[in-house]
């Protein structure tokens, strides 16, 4: 596969690794193969109450890589949004530059990161750089069917609700420049529990007072995925889509009616 994928970081980042029950599913290898290579990269796993061993495993992880690896853990399961909200502030309070999110199953290759931190070392404007699923020539983007069709008709729903020709708000790979705005937007939990991605651009949208497309656009930056691979035991069903669709009218009442 042809890329043009630097391993240079130039900017301190912290991933968050929300996890919940992955102790069986969990690649320690992956991770800790990546620990050694991406030498500007940090990873903070949250684990979300786990009912498993999973923060025993994270704990040996961290104790593998200190100074790479932390691991913070929530008393309660408070759902994937909360550990996520939680892993950015840690991450925002410990001083990096950049924070993001990754999903536990690795359906996005860690070594993507690297991408992201570039287009953002690249353009200072940006606040986001979030990674979306199109299937191209040259790239491996593999989805089930049913999932790609039922994501398709939702991220539709979601550009129109939000006025933004955004094609992937549901990738869970996303990567945030830290500022006092960006930190503001993390400071509330968020409202929905299924689609926050979304919601995190509605509250930019909104706290920029509107829907205003060049200031927006030039503020989130979508990257087409080289490698993107369902992974099993996904915690996402289909029927989650139908909660997700409920939730947006919430974002839409909360953040959008009015701009």
């Amino acid at each position: 596969m042809v890329s043009d994928r630097t391993t240079s970081v130039r900017s301190s980042t912290c991933i968050v690794v929300p996890c919940y029950n992955e102790a069986l599913r969990l690649d320690v290898e992956k991770f800790s193969a990546y620990c050694t290579s991406a030498a500007a990269v940090h990873l903070l796993f949250v684990d979300d109450g786990s009912t498993d061993n999973t923060l025993e495993v994270l704990q040996t992880l961290a104790a593998a890589h200190p100074g790479r690896v932390k691991v913070s853990q929530l008393e309660r399961n408070s759902g994937k949004a909360e550990a996520v909200r939680r892993g950015l502030l840690i991450a925002i309070e410990d001083g990096f530059d950049y924070v993001g999110f990754w999903d536990a199953d690795l359906a996005t290759p860690l070594r993507e990161i690297e991408t992201f931190c570039r287009v953002m070392d690249d353009h200072p404007e940006l606040l986001m750089a979030i990674g979306s699923r199109v299937k191209l020539l040259g790239r491996s983007i593999r989805r089930r069917p049913i999932r790609h069709y039922l994501g398709r008709v939702f991220a539709t729903v979601v550009s129109l609700i939000l006025r933004l020709p955004v094609y992937d708000t549901q990738c869970g790979a996303k990567l945030l420049r830290v500022t006092s705005e960006t930190r503001e937007l993390l400071q509330e939990p968020f409202l929905t529990k299924w689609i926050f991605d979304v919601e995190i651009l509605a509250r930019l949208i909104n706290a920029r007072g509107g829907s205003d497309y060049p200031s927006i656009e030039n503020l989130v930056f979508e990257i087409p995925l080289d490698e993107w691979h369902d992974v099993a035991g996904s915690k996402l069903r289909s029927r989650d889509f139908l909660h997700a669709s409920w939730q947006l009218l919430t974002v839409w009442r909360v953040y959008m009616w009015r701009s």
